[in-house]
């Protein structure tokens, strides 16, 4: 076998990523990978820090769903082999969202950690990805269509005005209009996964295919590798001709199933790949094991776009929400589980009416993951955990909805019943305040005639 890309490039023209995070902030790095990857002479240091798998509460209240010591211990520790190392460092998707305070928050974290170190100075740049509701009412009273995605109808007014806040996703432009400017740290906007990682690569002049598939396969890090271990560090290095891929922890190796599983997964169409300007179809994929851990990839073909179309998400306000918990080990209150919710559900809707709030209960051992479709959905456990959601305009009445629900569980008047211990049980006596809920309200792509337009970049210095 061939000397592993770990300790020798694999051709005169590479570039060389290590990606230390899958989602940068989310779960701290492993550092002992990370320093390993480190000595393995890269040419940059990236990871992207958003998703959106932490669901609209994020976007819409403009928070982060990290904590913020741990997106400042995961920055620092790219900044300081960043610049100890003298390669640049890029993040995507600041913050989980990427939205415009997200980027300004890990911009001032940055800064923060260079005076920390006393870090000479280097040089910060950034680029927004929000979009303003006007200028998408402004969109729509001209007339553009703002098509929606996975079968969302096109965006009308009603739709923008339940809104809170909304994000362009970046393709690799504002990224290679930023590595040309000569920073040294990137902090992006919201943006497509795989363009951060494909964007030092096509500003080398490797083939567009072989860029866009070196991000789809780098941007989760060692999710690609065997056995399973999240937040391990990856080396990926492309040629003119390939992508290698190998894992950094020495007891994890990249394998042929491996990172063809990964670069299928999350998509409804396991071979396309979708970006602003265009797709990758990897159809024509050849996967082989380079050496024992490290996995060579051929055959992507790059398919521009007809026209620039840039996706937007957006998130919207249902109301204040409120969450109680239930235990049942009553073989026949869990054999009577729905007239129980039903019973509770009609002591909120004496009180309350049948419209106005909202009112969920998940059943934990039974169907909470996947409802109707559970094919043991007939056999529950033993023991259930009902989780129960209020939803409401204010706090005040988010709790009492919660609160009727949750305690009328105990009351709940089942056939046969002769007791009145109630079959139920609380681990808490109140119900406990949760943050607000959302929803997804945009899920849509906008055409743009230059692909920077809603994408603006600035340029700060940072140490020294």
């Amino acid at each position: 076998m061939p000397l592993s890309i770990q300790h020798a490039r694999s051709a005169n023209h590479t570039l060389r990523i290590i990606c230390p995070n899958g989602h940068l902030g989310f779960a701290p790095i492993k550092t002992g990978s990370f320093e390993i990857g480190c000595r393995a002479e890269p040419d940059l240091i990236c990871a992207d820090s958003g998703s959106c798998d932490v669901g609209p509460v994020p976007l819409g209240a403009d928070i982060s769903s990290s904590p913020r010591q741990w997106q400042e211990q995961d920055l620092e520790t790219m900044l300081l082999a960043s610049r100890r190392l003298g390669v640049p460092m890029i993040v995507g998707s600041a913050g989980d969202t990427g939205t415009n305070s997200r980027v300004d928050l890990f911009v001032a974290i940055i800064q923060e950690l260079a005076r920390k170190h006393q870090l000479p100075k280097f040089r910060i740049g950034y680029f927004y990805s929000e979009v303003g509701k006007d200028a998408l009412r402004h969109r729509l009273d001209a007339g553009d269509a703002i098509a929606g995605l996975d079968g969302r109808l096109p965006l009308d007014e009603a739709t923008l005005a339940a809104t809170e806040r909304v994000v362009a996703v970046a393709g690799v432009h504002p990224y290679i209009k930023l590595l040309d400017a000569g920073v040294d740290v990137i902090v992006g906007g919201r943006s497509s996964d795989c363009a951060l990682f494909a964007a030092p690569a096509i500003r080398r002049g490797f083939p567009q295919g072989l860029a866009y598939l070196y991000g789809k396969i780098l941007e989760c890090a060692s999710f690609c590798c065997e056995p399973y271990g999240a937040k391990e560090s990856v080396l990926g290095e492309i040629t003119m001709d390939d992508v290698k891929v190998t894992a950094m922890l020495p007891e994890q190796r990249c394998t042929i199933a491996s990172v063809a599983g990964h670069t299928m997964y999350e998509r409804a169409n396991p071979f396309y790949e979708y970006f602003l300007g265009g797709h990758i179809d990897m159809s024509g994929c050849r996967y082989e094991q380079y050496d024992e851990r490290t996995v060579r990839v051929t055959g992507p073909r790059y398919v521009p776009a007809a026209e620039l179309r840039v996706k937007l998400e957006g998130s919207g306000k249902i109301g204040e929400r409120y969450v109680g918990i239930v235990g049942v080990r009553d073989p026949y209150t869990i054999a009577h589980i729905d007239l129980v919710t039903g019973w509770a559900r009609s002591q909120v809707e004496e009180r309350f009416g049948r419209d106005g709030y909202e009112l969920h209960f998940a059943v934990y051992g039974r169907d909470a993951i996947l409802g109707l479709s559970d094919p043991l959905r007939a056999a529950p456990g033993h023991e259930l955990a009902v989780v129960v959601q209020g939803v409401a305009p204010t706090r005040e009445m988010a709790e009492e909805v919660c609160m009727i629900a949750t305690r009328q569980m105990f009351y709940a008047r089942l056939p046969q019943v002769k007791g009145t211990a109630g079959g139920v049980a609380f681990i808490l006596d109140e119900v406990m305040p949760a943050s607000p809920a959302y929803r997804w309200t945009l899920n849509h792509t906008m055409r743009v005639d230059d692909p920077l337009e809603l994408f603006p970049s600035f340029v700060v210095e940072a140490g020294g």
